[in-house]
């Protein structure tokens, strides 16, 4: 009996170990490959202080990763924030929208002279009138020179909402990746007529002709894999507070913008140099590719994590995930990855730090 017994904890130790050796710590599957890591919509860490921390141990990661994963670029999905003006804390989340703010910027501090990112906006970090015209405090927490290592990679922005100029639509460049030049170039959400034609001439611009163009903007694909219809609408929060509770309008067109399926045939499809365009706002993940005007293949991701981990109120903002984007060194391989480091930080969760399914995991073909 006590040989079973024996036996028997030795097949449970060998086990044990054997789960804990099938963790593999993230890691470069060619040293000469560079990598994108993809942060999706931040809100649902922002808005409760008790989330925050998921998202620092996120960017700690990050930060600690940049040389290990040749980390070149850093692209948020937009959502930075749950409210972009209200004052009053508790309307979703904890925390008012200046201390949201303040907190997303400190946040990406971290990578600040390190690394350039690009942080879309999304339709949480705008404010509208009854018209539809919107306002937002983007600039005011991402400055332009916020980070010096975007100053040193922008080369192109031109002007928000507000008629002033910010990063929301801007393209920042890094030359001779493997050999390659890349453009990656953000648009605000449900991007105006005007910010369409900017980004649309700044792809045919002949300095540009020979880049390989990487689109980051908020609202794009479902998870469906279909590009977003129908009219872009966002609402309005009354002065108002019934059961602690605030009032919200009705939801309001907002005027001359853009849906996923105008971005794709008013500037995607047309340009000939347009590789990807990466986007969140609809929590899932999703993925489809098509030829442009000129027959190249443009791969479309959708990735937002804001439901996992508890949903949209009571979770934990996401569980951590992100995704890692591995360029390898053919100029035309790219391995996805999606990864989480909260679930990676202790052996007994190690287990559930990848997701290794189809829509997690797979491979693009550069054209």
């Amino acid at each position: 009996m006590k040989k079973i017994i024996v036996f028997v904890l030795f097949l449970l130790l060998a086990g044990s170990g054997y789960a804990q050796q099938s963790y593999v710590k993230p890691r470069l599957e060619n040293k000469d490959s560079w990598s994108v890591i993809m942060i999706p919509d931040p809100q649902n860490y922002v808005k409760w202080t008790r989330n925050q921390p998921v998202f620092d141990l996120m960017m700690a990661w990050i930060e600690e990763n940049l040389d290990s994963l040749n980390v070149r670029m850093v692209v948020c999905t937009g959502d930075l924030v749950e409210l972009d003006d209200i004052v009053v804390p508790g309307i979703d989340g904890n925390t008012s929208a200046p201390r949201q703010w303040e907190y997303i910027s400190n946040s990406f501090k971290r990578l600040d002279g390190k690394v350039p990112y690009l942080a879309a906006s999304g339709n949480h970090d705008y404010s509208i009138n009854k018209d539809g015209l919107r306002t937002t405090r983007y600039p005011e927490y991402f400055p332009a020179d916020k980070n010096f290592l975007n100053t040193k990679h922008l080369v192109q922005n031109t002007r928000n909402v507000q008629d002033i100029h910010t990063l929301e639509n801007s393209a920042l460049e890094l030359k001779s990746l493997n050999g390659k030049d890349y453009l990656f170039m953000t648009v605000e959400y449900a991007p105006r007529d005007t910010v369409i034609s900017w980004a649309k001439r700044v792809a045919g611009l002949e300095q540009y002709k020979n880049h390989r163009i990487v689109l980051v903007t908020h609202a794009y694909l479902n998870t469906k894999d279909e590009r977003t219809t129908g009219e872009n609408k966002w609402f309005m929060y009354q002065p108002y507070y019934v059961d602690k509770v605030v009032e919200k309008s009705a939801r309001i067109t907002l005027p001359e913008s853009n849906n996923g399926q105008e971005i794709w045939e008013k500037l995607v499809y047309p340009s000939v140099n347009f590789s990807m365009v990466l986007c969140g706002h609809i929590s899932g993940e999703g993925y489809r590719n098509d030829k442009n005007k000129a027959g190249k293949t443009v791969h479309q991701m959708l990735f937002d994590a804001q439901s996992y981990g508890g949903g949209h109120r009571d979770g934990n903002g996401g569980d951590g995930w992100l995704r890692i984007m591995e360029f390898l060194p053919d100029n035309k391989t790219v391995k996805v990855k999606t990864f989480s480091p909260l679930f990676a930080i202790s052996p007994t969760t190690q287990q559930y730090a990848w997701k290794r399914d189809a829509k997690n995991e797979f491979v693009m073909k550069l054209d």
